[in-house]
């Protein structure tokens, strides 16, 4: 199996609402370093999975509508705890979506598995990883 990661960055508000979260229920602020990991079985005839400009361009696009907002505001996040693992899954999500449209090009339809992770600091993260 083959694979191109990119990576990027976004920087949010939340509050994570519920007691087990301890201090982290009040707003507080995140910086995200975000990775999508593209994986295909095969090459195409230039040797590539990916290309890596285009999917490191997808990434930005799909963090653009995140970034520096307070994700408790967003009507997409309504009443759902955004926890690191609970935003792999929703980039995971927009970014299969991009996928599936053509955002990635004719390369794009190699790709049949995706990882994203959120590291939330030097030591702790998060992903989540599917089959497209």
């Amino acid at each position: 199996m083959y694979a191109v990661e990119v990576r990027d960055h976004m920087m949010i508000a939340h509050s994570l609402p519920r007691p087990v979260f301890g201090p982290a229920q009040k707003m507080h602020g995140a910086t995200f370093v975000v990775d999508a990991a593209f994986f295909a079985e095969e090459l195409d005839e230039d040797g590539l999975a990916v290309d890596i400009g285009l999917a490191s361009a997808l990434l930005k696009a799909v963090l653009e509508p995140l970034n520096y907002q307070n994700l408790d505001e967003l009507a997409v996040f309504h009443g759902k705890i955004t926890t690191t693992e609970f935003l792999a899954r929703y980039l995971f999500d927009r970014l299969a979506e991009e996928i599936a449209a053509g955002a990635l090009g004719v390369g794009g339809g190699r790709i049949c598995r995706l990882k994203v992770s959120l590291e939330e600091s030097h030591v702790a993260r998060g992903w989540y990883e599917g089959a497209l």
